[in-house]
């Protein structure tokens, strides 16, 4: 565990300070081939000007990847899943790809349960927290941005109708609350 101080990110900002270039594109190389994480991190910060590109698209598959693999069944490792759309966001700053990536969790965490049954409270606290995230940021960017990821959130909320545990119904108040606020529904006056 790292301190602040002499080994902090202090002392290593000022080492960096006098190095020169080379040296500096060799340690970023170096962090590159280290791990798969920096890999991600590096490609997605890098790739981050081209909306719904490689970078998008690799986050979107480690989700879908937890619920729908390729070969076999899902893991349901729900931690690692959201861990990439935090990872996206921190390496990006893509509000839209962060919203498109909780709307992919919470579709395919929903698709699962319709497809397999109900699973458990853990389960559905995780889908509505991250549908409760996906409603701020829709409601923090508005009705434009909204209008883009509508389709498929009306799609969840049908998807989740039937659906126990009191997530249909929190899936349906959310939906409820994006379409009131952001000008989809008007209030029905007596």
């Amino acid at each position: 565990m790292t301190t602040r101080g002499s080994k902090g990110w202090s002392a290593i900002r000022r080492q960096l300070i006098k190095r020169p270039t080379e040296e500096l594109l060799a340690l970023v190389k170096d962090l590159y081939e280290v791990s798969a994480a920096n890999r991600d991190f590096l490609q997605a910060r890098f790739q981050a000007g081209t909306a719904g590109g490689p970078a998008l698209e690799q986050y979107r598959r480690m989700i879908v990847e937890q619920f729908f693999p390729q070969h076999g069944f899902g893991k349901l490792k729900l931690a690692v899943a959201r861990k990439a759309i935090r990872d996206y966001r921190k390496a990006t700053g893509d509000m839209e790809g962060a919203i498109d990536l909780l709307l992919t969790y919470v579709e395919n965490g929903t698709e699962f349960t319709k497809e397999f049954g109900g699973i458990n409270d853990a389960y559905y606290n995780s889908l509505d927290s991250a549908l409760d995230e996906l409603a701020r940021l829709l409601l923090q960017s508005g009705p434009v941005l909204y209008a883009r990821f509508r389709d498929r959130v009306l799609r969840v909320k049908e998807l989740a109708r039937d659906i126990g545990w009191g997530y249909g119904d929190s899936v349906a108040d959310q939906v409820a609350r994006l379409e009131m606020r952001l000008g989809y529904v008007q209030i029905q006056s007596s």
